[in-house]
């Protein structure tokens, strides 16, 4: 009676355990079948032979990126950008290469002394004998105490991430990697892979957010020293007290510059547009955007508060401010993507409520400066005008001068010397006497 139950009990277990390897192994056909399926369902995609022209990344290693700030000799202004005043000299910057020292104490006879080779440079600001500058990722701080003898002290690494310098944008960027180094630059090659059907692969569109005269009188041009310069209506770049403002993008980036070295990154501010230029003004900073303009307040200068904004359609904006006025430029042509050449000036007497007193055409403004009412436009390839701003409803009425076939980027009026970027020239007036602006010298830019 045990053998025969003791067999039936085997006999169970065996039907048993065969039942269950069969399941398991029709559950694992079942899967087989439906991986085999997904890689059938793959084998259908079309792949095609593509040849295409890409814009390919030139990197620059880490270590040698962060090592190439240096000084050379003075040296003849070629690509100039933006440009900056403070304590008469003045730092003009040449576009992705670094900064041109000026000893401008006599502007009829601005000498040339040194240039800072600053890779990946486009925008200055300085704080007592502190050069603050990009380059390309990295912000860089540079004694500027002895102007013959620039040293860097101080860097913020990474502190404007994935910089790419200018490209050619009717083609896409391929095989973009970081990690590699810093890019520098771009080599324009044709590209062939096969990719699937449809697909962009190692492509990327990127976009992007992105210049014997008369003597003058000393005592009428020559500044005092103050803490901080005066930077054109085009810098992305302000220094408030202790604290760097740069827009990027659609940030409102802060550092703590109050000691160097020992610069910090304080926390980005977003926005909800596309920043294009900063302009300090009463403890407020006024952003020129591609639809408006916004101000911020700095009373607590390590996180500026938004006050209010004016917007308008869509176009590249630099903004300075005088009393109780903005002074707008509106210009087509640009990335911002506007159609309209204009002037606005903006009621900012009620700052958080700012309106349109009026516009007024132009042919395709730039950078503007205004002192004591006295307003400075660079119109393009119209000129530089200059404007009595007196009366905000009849500017255009009051025109006071006009520089005519000069092609004007960007300019910097103060105590009675105007400082302006053309192309190909730096040029420099005395608007002392305002009935008879007077060009006082001039450094021409070597043309390539």
């Amino acid at each position: 009676m045990k053998s025969t139950n003791y067999r039936t009990f085997t006999n169970g277990f065996k039907a048993s355990f065969v039942m269950k390897t069969i399941a398991s192994a029709l559950s694992y056909l079942i899967v087989t079948l439906i991986v085999i399926s997904s890689f059938s369902g793959c084998n259908d995609r079309v792949y095609e032979k593509v040849t295409y022209t890409a814009n390919l990344p030139v990197y620059m290693d880490f270590d040698t990126f962060r090592k190439s700030v240096t000084k050379t000799s003075g040296r003849a202004l070629e690509n100039p950008g933006k440009i900056y005043f403070k304590d008469n000299y003045l730092f003009i910057n040449e576009l992705n290469e670094g900064i041109h020292v000026i000893d401008n104490a006599n502007p009829a006879q601005p000498v040339d002394i040194v240039f800072i080779q600053i890779p990946g440079n486009m925008d200055i600001a300085i704080r007592n004998n502190i050069l603050l500058a990009d380059s390309y990722i990295d912000l860089v701080a540079i004694d500027i105490s002895d102007p013959l003898n620039p040293v860097e002290i101080d860097r913020i690494q990474n502190a404007f991430p994935n910089v790419l310098p200018i490209l050619d944008y009717t083609y896409p960027v391929y095989g973009l990697d970081f990690t590699k180094g810093v890019v520098t630059g771009w080599e324009t090659k044709e590209i062939t892979e096969m990719i699937e059907k449809g697909s962009n692969h190692g492509r990327d569109m990127v976009l992007f957010d992105g210049f014997g005269a008369p003597s003058i009188g000393s005592a009428e041009v020559r500044i005092n020293p103050v803490s901080s310069g005066i930077g054109g209506s085009m810098a992305r770049f302000t220094v408030n007290e202790d604290y760097l403002y740069a827009v990027q993008n659609s940030n409102l980036k802060v550092f703590n510059i109050s000691s160097t070295p020992g610069m910090t990154t304080g926390q980005d501010v977003m926005l909800d547009r596309m920043v294009e230029t900063i302009f300090p003004y009463d403890n407020k900073l006024f952003l020129g955007t591609t639809t408006g303009m916004v101000v911020y307040d700095l009373t607590s200068p390590a996180t500026p508060t938004y006050l209010s904004s004016f917007n308008h359609i869509n176009s590249c904006d630099p903004v300075v401010i005088e009393g109780n006025y903005a002074y707008v430029t509106l210009r087509a042509g640009t990335q911002c993507n506007g159609f309209t050449n204009q002037l606005d000036v903006v009621d900012i007497s009620s700052i958080t409520n700012p309106f349109l007193v009026k516009s007024y055409p132009m042919f395709n403004p730039h950078g503007l400066g205004i002192d004591n009412k006295i307003l400075f436009i660079c119109d393009g390839e119209a000129g530089l005008k200059v404007y009595d701003a007196t009366d905000p409803q009849e500017i255009t009425q009051h025109q006071i001068a006009h520089f005519q076939d000069i092609k004007t980027f960007d300019v910097i009026p103060v105590g009675g010397l105007l400082m302006m970027i053309g192309s190909g020239v730096l040029y420099q007036y005395d608007y002392s006497n305002i009935d008879s602006l007077v060009l006082i010298s001039q450094i021409p830019v070597v043309m390539p």
